[in-house]
């Protein structure tokens, strides 16, 4: 149930360049207005862009038939961001690990490697057809004396 210190903004976006370049400085305003600190607010925009680009690029192959959706939400111990996609779908357990000798002269392939390391919890949900991928950042509690 969402409480006075919850806040929500949902886009519905073609899949473009432009789509993503929205939602990145989306993230990055949502990040500031939710007091996350210098050092944090470019890597939650970041990772949202990966993530938008993933959407975008892998997900709906760049198809004009196709969109992306975004949603940013805000509480109060919390930022939750959801991007989804309308394609064939991606299992995580298939994406390679982009530390393995084999991929570290590749590319591509960091992006969710980024995202992970970013966000506090990221979740994958198949849509059928698409992915919708959640990523969490939590808000740091003020700590006493501070």
């Amino acid at each position: 149930m969402a409480d006075s210190t919850t806040s929500r903004v949902s886009f519905t976006l073609d899949s473009t360049l432009d789509s993503v370049n929205k939602i990145e400085q989306t993230a990055e305003q949502i990040a500031q207005r939710a007091g996350f600190d210098e050092d944090t607010i470019p890597h939650i925009a970041m990772a949202v862009r990966e993530a938008a680009v993933n959407a975008v690029l892998h997900g709906n192959a760049y198809d004009t038939t196709k969109h992306i959706t975004a949603s940013f939400e805000m509480t109060s111990d919390s930022v939750i961001i959801r991007i989804a996609d309308q394609g064939p779908g991606l299992d995580p357990s298939t994406i390679p690990d982009p530390l393995a000798p084999e991929n570290i002269l590749r590319g591509s392939g960091r992006g969710i490697f980024l995202i992970r390391a970013f966000m506090d919890e990221v979740h994958f949900r198949q849509l059928h057809p698409g992915t919708e991928l959640t990523l969490i950042k939590h808000r740091t509690p003020a700590q006493p004396g501070t």
